[in-house]
């Protein structure tokens, strides 16, 4: 959530800072100016009204100590009377606007960092670098879904009959190339200074409020209004949260931790044959790298928690690019966003795997997540997200990218986990 303070001093340059996002509603930032004028003209009456009451009151006992005339009294007993009939109307203002306020500042999104480019679609982001070889598979290559069923690794259709479509069951290797993939990535994040946690996988509204998924993405998470609780759509929500109100030492700055758990997405309106298999799905697993950070280091740990996920691309034998993010393209929530794809040969496309995104002080504003500075003074701090990795497409690139006349080759580095070398 932007504060209301920067909004009023940079009109001009907020409004141009939502252009690049391609913001439908530019006239919502006057709105907003026009209700927070508002706020501030009554809860300056209403303090105003409140000290003259006060004041006056203090006059009497003097007065009367002093045998002033009855008639001086009672103008002053008025003159109080009068503020105190003022004073329930300036409140029930204050409460009126400080409520709209609230209602409408929700509704913009962050403002870009000024290296996001211009554009309003996917094809519009800008490749930042693209790494390893793209490789050449023979005639007879399987896309995923077909691989999945060859070995028996996973059944698209039996999650259909249990829950429906999105909802894979892995079996066998399967199943266990998913559990050494999760082990690999949080012992990676652990080797890189993040602490583990073991996390709820439904939140709250609030949850849900403080990192930027409520309002904007109501139709795209799994309610259950029994419990008026959310299924998490990534592990970035309850992590974040842990520090919701929370004031932190300056020298308790950067926290890090890494957390793997299922990730539930409605994925409403996906459709078409870029949807098949593992492409998109309801439930997946991910692990999800966070930091809260100084504000004077976040695009530093941007860099190097872009460079923690490369590493377990090139790790992993993966061809792999990224992008970052135009501004029509990107999260509500984010200030800049970079994407990282791996190559599909047999789908001969790119499949997006991770997501590294800053957000400022953005939510950190919604959780009210701040830090003592040096000067003593608490300041809002910064948090950054990370998929590192979500496991869907890397299983499915996986499974393409190292398919043989024999079988599926394992990478190296995930042998010691499966203790396979092979799915054949």
């Amino acid at each position: 959530m932007l504060q209301v303070s920067y909004i009023r001093d940079n009109r001009e340059k907020v409004l141009e800072r939502l252009a690049v996002k391609n913001f439908k509603q530019p006239q919502l930032v006057d709105d907003i100016l026009k209700t927070d004028f508002k706020l501030r003209e009554f809860k300056t009456k209403l303090d105003i009204a409140l000290h003259e009451s006060k004041f006056l009151s203090s006059q009497i006992p003097q007065l009367k100590k002093n045998k002033s005339p009855q008639s001086e009294i009672e103008t002053i007993l008025l003159q109080i009377s009068v503020l105190k009939e003022q004073e329930p109307e300036f409140k029930r203002k204050v409460n009126y606007y400080a409520k709209k306020l609230d209602r409408l500042i929700v509704k913009l999104p962050n403002l870009p960092h000024k290296s996001v480019p211009r554009g309003k679609t996917p094809e519009e982001n800008q490749i930042v670098l693209e790494s390893g070889f793209k490789p050449i598979l023979p005639t007879n290559s399987l896309p995923h879904w077909e691989l999945a069923k060859k070995y028996n690794l996973i059944d698209f259709e039996l999650g259909v009959k249990i829950t429906g479509a999105g909802f894979p069951v892995y079996k066998g290797k399967g199943a266990k190339l998913q559990r050494a993939l999760i082990a690999y990535f949080l012992d990676e994040a652990e080797k890189a200074g993040y602490a583990e946690v073991m996390l709820p996988l439904m939140v709250n509204k609030a949850s849900g409020f403080g990192t930027g998924q409520l309002p904007d993405k109501e139709g795209q998470m799994y309610y259950v209004k029994k419990d008026d609780l959310y299924l998490i759509p990534t592990a970035e929500v309850p992590i974040t949260n842990l520090y919701r109100d929370v004031i932190l030492k300056a020298d308790e700055l950067p926290v890090k931790n890494c957390g793997y758990t299922a990730c539930f997405r409605r994925e409403a309106g996906s459709y078409g044959a870029h949807v098949r298999g593992l492409n998109r799905l309801h439930q997946f697993d991910k692990v999800e790298i966070v930091q809260v950070v100084h504000p004077d280091d976040s695009y530093r740990v941007l860099e190097s928690m872009s460079a923690h996920v490369q590493g377990l691309l090139q790790n992993l034998g993966l061809p792999y690019r990224v992008l970052r993010l135009c501004g029509g393209d990107m999260g509500f929530a984010s200030a800049l966003t970079y994407d990282m794809e791996t190559w599909s040969a047999a789908q001969q496309r790119w499949l997006e795997v991770s997501s590294v995104s800053n957000f400022e002080t953005f939510q950190t504003n919604r959780l009210k997540l701040r830090f003592r500075n040096a000067e003593g003074k608490t300041q809002l701090a910064h948090t950054l997200n990370g998929s590192a990795l979500a496991l869907p497409r890397i299983v499915a690139t996986l499974l393409e990218n190292n398919q043989t006349d024999r079988g599926i080759k394992i990478p190296e580095v995930l042998v010691p986990y499966t203790r396979f070398e092979w799915i054949d």
